[in-house]
């Protein structure tokens, strides 16, 4: 018997050597740019070819490459082509509207989830590879999240939060505006805390959960039924205590923060990033700057809700006034924060406003101070960098993933071709093509 085994063992590893062989000239994907903007340059590079193979970028060749045997070519000479884009605060399982304060007793968490694949959808079309899910139910985006890894359904790459915490009656109370028996006094478990004892276990149950990140909110918020936007919400302990403990289970940390006095604590505290920062002072531009806070503005939240405020029964009375006031206030604080050099993310509050239109922040920057190139790399190599992804995502360059966008015109002298989305790759695969 023993003498049949060694010739079946040297034909396995023939088989072995010769599958390899061809695996090594398996047919690849060429990607054919006249204008690339790479996300790390600060000029983009003419007439280049994308060497696409098992979903990353294998190498990038000067010229216009020779297709092999069996090899796809996807000619985008006519069009710019830019880094797979990430929105680093986004909500895909809602789209406000006036009913969004009393749809939560009217559908089940089967439907959030089906409802949100269509805004996931939307999402990746628009050239948005990847996205920082900023506070949900608890297990809308991190089902959302399988759904699109497993391949059920398509969308952009999910690094979620899930819940987010808040403390009792703050922005991220989920019983805020209820009464009677509907009254209720949620915990950890709901994200709700009250002490450093409670923020620890709340941290905790975002990992339990299957969280990747951890959101709170430092201060009062828009559009939550609580009269203010602006109070801090945390205490120096609490935050203290959700920061060490994030830390421990290797998540980062970002913060929803309209008021100065929560926003400093925050940055104090250690968080990687704020959220919103409306009325960001000096001093705390200053102390982001020295500790390497990075800044997520949502101009366009900011533009929607101060919109929306001027239509009368749109929002509920104690809404209302937030939105009128701290939707312009935005506008002022990112020219002052980008001139003072805080370093800045890409990020919408796309669920705020509509899902599919991230790429009007893109204008709301460069009307705002940032040049057309610094405003692509907050949704490129920067927005990799406050996820510590940059080692696998935005840029293009050999090794990383192949998430590749094409948009119709030239961004750097019309910003606007941002909407223009034509192509999308997401990992080597297309999903859309002109």
């Amino acid at each position: 018997m023993m003498s049949g085994v060694v010739p079946t063992i040297r034909v396995l590893s023939v088989a072995v050597l010769l599958w390899s062989g061809l695996s090594a000239c398996a047919a690849e994907t060429l990607i054919y740019a006249a204008k690339l903007i790479d996300g790390r340059a600060a000029q983009p590079v003419s007439d280049v070819t994308l060497v696409v193979a098992e979903g990353k970028i294998s190498r990038i060749i000067s010229g216009f490459a020779t297709p092999q045997s069996g090899d796809r070519v996807i000619d985008l000479r006519k069009y710019t082509v830019v880094p797979g884009l990430m929105d680093m605060h986004t909500h895909l399982m809602s789209q406000h509207s006036k009913d969004s304060y009393t749809e939560k007793f009217f559908m089940e968490d089967s439907e959030y989830a089906l409802r949100s694949t269509v805004y996931a959808r939307l999402t990746l079309l628009a050239g948005f590879t990847t996205v920082r899910e900023l506070g949900d139910n608890g297990v809308n985006s991190v089902a959302l999240r399988r759904a699109i890894r497993e391949g059920w359904i398509i969308g952009p790459r999910i690094y979620t939060a899930g819940k987010s915490l808040a403390t009792t009656g703050g922005h991220a109370d989920p019983s805020n505006g209820q009464k009677g028996r509907f009254r209720e006094d949620p915990g950890p478990l709901d994200g709700v805390i009250n002490g450093p004892d409670d923020a620890r276990k709340a941290v905790r149950q975002r990992y339990k959960d299957g969280a990747d990140l951890i959101k709170l909110t430092a201060t009062g918020g828009v559009l939550s039924l609580a009269a203010s936007g602006q109070n801090p919400q945390f205490t120096n302990e609490e935050l203290q205590a959700i920061v060490e403990t994030a830390r421990d289970y290797g998540m980062t940390v970002a913060v929803h923060a309209h008021g100065a006095e929560g926003m400093k604590r925050a940055v104090l505290a250690g968080v990687d990033s704020i959220e919103h920062g409306t009325y960001m002072t000096a001093e705390i531009m200053g102390l982001m700057k020295e500790r390497g806070t990075f800044w997520v503005p949502t101009n366009m939240a900011g533009e929607w809700v101060a919109k929306k405020s001027a239509e009368p029964g749109y929002f509920p009375e104690v809404v209302r006034p937030k939105a009128a006031a701290i939707g312009p206030a935005i506008r002022s604080t990112f020219q002052q924060a980008y001139r003072a050099g805080v370093k800045i993310a890409f990020g919408t509050d796309s669920g705020v406003s509509v899902h599919g239109e991230n790429a009007h922040e893109f204008e709301l920057m460069v009307e705002g101070g940032m040049p057309p190139m610094e405003a692509i790399q907050s949704a490129t190599l920067q927005a990799s960098r406050l996820l510590k992804v940059e080692d696998i995502l935005g840029t293009l360059e050999a090794g990383k993933l192949a998430d590749v966008v094409a948009v119709d015109g030239d961004p750097l002298e019309n910003i606007s071709a941002m909407k223009k989305v034509v192509f999308v790759m997401k990992e080597g695969q297309v999903y859309r093509e002109p």
